[in-house]
């Protein structure tokens, strides 16, 4: 009896040690967890000059075609233009370009932004984001080839939205000009969501050019 006794007490003293273990991963399994983990900003990169400018300029039409067609018809321009998620209630999101003057600035917020006049009446119709925060997501909102079932949640999804605006601050709008815009010309490619009535466009860029 005595034996069992020890031969028990040995078998409790080792599960106790166990229980005080802390597993740790090796450095192959912590290396297959790092690359597995979600990296939207990683995502975006390696998608941008393959797939999302590519696809806008596919996609474009003017911005005084876009604007006029959905005016008149909007499920039209939705059909040639826009695209919209599902899941959701978010609103059209079009792609088009841009081409006029810059008739007032914004640059003190973190929300820049510049108002463009297109059709020469010098008076704003599109107010474009320069950055370096950008409101909204309307560069994932125009992707047809991106969905949020793909995303594990609205979180991730949410994410990945903002990894675009971050992308394209970072690649482009950061380097832009920041005093005396008005007045000078504003090209541009990229995608503004539906406005509500009386509001301006807000259009974020994947291509721009400031000049003139």
């Amino acid at each position: 009896m005595p034996r069992y006794q020890a031969a028990w007490t040995l078998v409790l003293a080792g599960m106790l040690a166990l229980s005080g273990c802390k597993l740790v991963k090796t450095e192959d399994e912590q290396k297959q967890a790092a690359a597995g983990a979600f990296n939207p900003d990683k995502m975006v990169a390696e998608i941008w000059d393959a797939k999302v400018v590519p696809f806008l300029q596919e996609r474009a039409g003017t911005f005084q075609e876009v604007s006029a067609l959905a005016a008149e018809n909007l499920d039209a321009a939705a059909e040639k233009y826009g695209h919209k998620e599902k899941q959701g209630n978010a609103p059209w999101t079009f792609a088009a370009t841009i081409d006029g003057v810059i008739v007032a600035e914004e640059t003190k917020s973190r929300a820049g932004y510049v108002d463009v006049d297109v059709d020469g009446d010098r008076k704003a119709d599109v107010r474009v984001a320069i950055g370096p925060a950008i409101r909204g997501t309307a560069i994932r909102d125009s992707l047809k080839f991106v969905n949020f079932n793909e995303f594990k949640n609205q979180i991730e999804w949410a994410q990945y939205g903002k990894s675009f605006n971050t992308h394209v601050n970072g690649l482009l709008l950061e380097k832009l000009p920041r005093e005396n815009l008005t007045g000078k010309t504003i090209k541009a490619l990229g995608a503004y969501p539906l406005p509500a009535k009386g509001q301006l466009p807000l259009f974020v860029p994947v291509t721009i050019t400031v000049g003139g």
